[in-house]
């Protein structure tokens, strides 16, 4: 046999035990239990056991295939060996089978140690899958969902009840005052002279305006619009005034403009008064046209329309809040201080606006009863510092005979006299 031969026979021997060994080792092993994945529960600072158990075909004769257990962790190595201990163990069984156990303890100190484990043998996976009994607790956020609820449900119940007071404070802590602007009445009210709508405007609308909320008025009973057109007296009127209230009760639509074409007065109305104010009875809604009603909601950004009600008559009604909403903010003084009120804002130091200025004498009659015609100077005279000399008494005044007859100033009253800037004092204020 030749050496040529000899190569060729072992190689071809070498090949057969390749492919026989190849054959054997390629036999997947049983693991018990036969699923592919194992979801398996711990809690942190506990220990939990891993058992991959595999059942093998033995044969002596393969010695290249031999069991070779390795465990991964997220398909990687197992690096972090201080955390897990490896018992692995392998036995024969009676009818020539070979198992081969392998139990990996982990020990769960933090969430890092949760994950996917495996166990390999040969080209055989079998995985543990690891995850945590301690779930993260809801009950703070729960608890403070519905703490947040409660409370949004009270901001919107408080803001319900008292929205209007708040605007109304606003309005009167940071609103802009409407003065100086040639208006001699705060709102111009018209009205129907009827007996329901004088009462209601008599005794109960304009005592509050005036009375409680400071402000000047200027009523009207007569019809503002005849023939649809705007009066020469409304015009006059609404240019003297900063608001037009309007006292739409029944007795009111009965009127020409508003019966034949109200749309029109609506306009004429918005055209020469800023922003008007409409008042309706709440018992009187029903007689309301349909009309009227759709016009006043079409303008509904331009106009004011207040509803009376039966719980409207106490001041603390949301009637009267916002109807002073609606009108220009009070001007309150909180010094007492006499003048015009709009001067005075403009520090006006005018001294006829002024009570008893410094260089006014407005000293009462020290003697009202008679004073033989003399009289204190009106105005007080600087003291001089320079000496003055007496002047020489004159001889011809003395013979000369007074011109002024005072044989009756004894019976004369001069009580009611004073002079022209004392006019009103103090007292009389």
């Amino acid at each position: 046999m030749g050496q040529n031969q000899v190569l060729h026979f072992l190689c071809f021997w070498g090949q057969l035990a390749v492919v026989i060994g190849e054959a054997l080792c390629s036999r997947a092993p049983q693991f018990k239990p036969s699923v592919d994945r194992t979801e398996v529960w711990g809690a942190l600072s506990t220990s939990v056991e891993l058992n991959c158990t595999a059942l093998m075909v033995y044969n002596k004769s393969e010695f290249d295939c031999e069991a070779n257990l390795r465990w991964r962790k997220d398909g990687q190595p197992l690096t972090n060996l201080s955390a897990v201990t490896q018992n692995t163990s392998q036995w024969l069984t009676a009818d020539g089978q070979k198992i081969v156990s392998s139990i990996l303890t982990v020990n769960l100190k933090n969430q890092a140690d949760f994950g996917l484990y495996s166990c390999e043998i040969w080209n055989s996976t079998v995985s543990f899958s690891l995850q945590s009994t301690t779930f993260p607790s809801h009950t703070g956020a729960v608890v403070a969902s519905v703490i947040m609820l409660i409370a949004l449900v009270l901001i919107a119940f408080i803001y319900s009840k008292c929205h209007l007071s708040f605007k109304l404070w606003y309005k009167n802590k940071y609103g802009d005052y409407e003065i100086n602007d040639g208006k001699m009445y705060d709102a111009y009210i018209s009205y129907v002279n009827s007996e329901n709508d004088r009462k209601f405007v008599n005794f109960i609308l304009k005592p509050h305006l005036e009375n409680k909320c400071g402000h000047k008025l200027l009523l009207n009973d007569t019809n503002i619009l005849p023939g649809a057109e705007p009066s020469a007296e409304l015009v006059m009127d609404s240019s003297r005034c900063r608001r037009l209230i309007v006292v739409l009760s029944q007795s009111y639509l009965e009127q020409e403009w508003c019966t034949t074409n109200f749309r029109q007065g609506l306009f004429h109305l918005l055209e020469i008064s800023r922003k008007p104010i409409f008042i309706i009875f709440q018992s009187q809604q029903k007689h309301v046209s349909l009309d009227v009603i759709q016009q006043l909601r079409e303008h509904q950004a331009r106009i004011t329309t207040l509803v009376w009600r039966a719980h409207s008559m106490t001041p603390s009604s949301g009637f009267w809040k916002e109807l002073a909403l609606a009108m220009p903010r009070r001007v309150v003084f909180h010094a007492k201080t006499a003048g015009d009120p709009q001067t005075l804002l403009q520090d006006d130091k005018d001294p006829m606006l002024t009570l008893q200025p410094d260089y006014l004498d407005c000293r009462p009659d020290p003697d009202p009863a008679g004073d033989l015609g003399l009289r204190l100077p009106i105005y007080k005279t600087l003291p001089s510092k320079a000496p003055v000399l007496r002047a020489a008494p004159d001889p011809t005044a003395e013979a000369k005979a007074p011109e002024i007859d005072v044989s009756d100033l004894g019976s004369r009253s001069y009580a009611a006299r004073t002079d022209f800037y004392c006019l009103v004092t103090e007292d009389d204020i």
